[in-house]
């Protein structure tokens, strides 16, 4: 979930708060090149736009040889890409794995290149074909008939629709922190929240919660509200994301512009999936109405401390799967964000599960 909107004291925004047309940090990178690579040892260190849904789409590819396995990587929030911070996140995986990623229709240097605003929808079903074609991208530059699939939280609800739509692409789903629906979400971690803050004698968050109401809410402030006394607990039991994840891999991500652009995506892929009144994306997910049918193997990822994707929804979807092969990893002193446990459970995942998806 959205770091900056959270902390925003109010969700009033318009046309004007978001940055003007003018040049910004990516508008002068090049397009990726489409010739194959395929050489071992070959390294691939490169970002740019990619044409992916009719608009230029910001991709970065990195690996330590282009002969290795395709991960894409989706990322969450909505609205909120891991690019700036790869380079600390997931150089160990390089060795072993060319890593796809992609800032959505709406986020990042895909939003900084296409200014969208508050009146024009983001659906899903573009993002779902936008994803596919980014797979497919990454298949005919790097040789490759399949890619692994990697989603968390918003990400891994955007992946069970890609997979569901275009099976043959991919060689497994792994999602972490998966989003089942709305209604299997929110409630459950409302009422973790205030037995926890009840049990400590947290007044503060009793008070803010007992402000709130149970949901389900219109007003697209709550979530963000609950999701800081979410974290809050989560701290309690689980190991902290070190700093240096957090320091941007080049200049390109440190930049006051880049900075505007990135709020303003964050801001308005944010306020798209929750709605203003509690009618967004999010309202529309259920992924038991999809079918209990994937036709790659299924692992599934989830902190042990997780509030607010909690195992008491994601186990029994999980359940419900069919798959040729499935397996539900629950990850110690893991919870919803990523951190250093459950990125080793996931690359653990991958070297004893996957393969070589070729």
């Amino acid at each position: 979930m959205p770091l900056r909107l959270i902390a925003l004291a109010s969700l009033s925004l318009t046309v004007a708060a978001f940055a003007p047309h003018a040049q910004t940090a990516g508008d002068d990178a090049p397009h990726l090149s489409s010739a194959a690579c395929t050489t071992a040892g070959q390294r691939i260190d490169e970002e740019g736009y990619v044409t992916i849904g009719g608009i230029e789409q910001w991709v970065q590819v990195k690996g330590d040889s282009c002969s290795n396995p395709v991960i894409l990587h989706v990322h969450g929030g909505p609205g909120n890409p891991e690019t700036p911070y790869t380079d600390h996140m997931y150089k160990e995986w390089e060795r072993d794995y060319t890593i796809v990623q992609w800032d959505q229709r709406g986020s990042g240097l895909t939003f900084a290149r296409n200014k969208l605003t508050d009146d024009v929808p983001l659906r899903i079903e573009q993002l779902r074909d936008d994803g596919i074609e980014v797979a497919h991208w990454a298949m005919k530059r790097f040789q490759r008939r399949q890619v692994i699939l990697m989603g968390s939280s918003w990400g891994s609800a955007l992946s069970v629709f890609m997979v569901k739509a275009s099976p043959a692409s991919f060689c497994a789903y792994v999602g972490t922190s998966q989003i089942v629906s709305e209604a299997a979400m929110q409630r459950p971690s409302y009422e973790a929240a205030m037995a926890l803050a009840r049990a400590a004698g947290d007044h503060d968050s009793i008070a803010k919660l007992d402000a709130l109401g149970p949901p389900p809410w219109t007003n697209p402030r709550n979530p963000g509200i609950l999701r800081r006394v979410l974290r809050k607990y989560e701290a309690t039991s689980t190991d902290p994301i070190p700093k240096s994840w957090m320091t941007p891999s080049s200049a390109r991500y440190t930049s006051a512009q880049y900075e505007t652009n990135y709020t303003a995506g964050e801001d308005y892929s944010w306020l798209q999936f929750v709605g203003w009144k509690g009618d967004g994306i999010a309202s529309r997910l259920d992924f038991y109405k999809l079918g209990p049918e994937f036709g790659m193997p299924v692992y599934m990822l989830q902190g042990a401390q997780d509030l607010l994707t909690m195992p008491a929804s994601t186990r029994p979807y999980f359940d419900s799967i069919e798959a040729p092969r499935k397996a539900y990893v629950l990850v110690p002193r893991a919870g919803h964000d990523p951190n250093p446990p459950m990125l080793a459970a996931q690359f653990k995942v991958l070297r004893e599960n996957v393969g070589e998806c070729r």
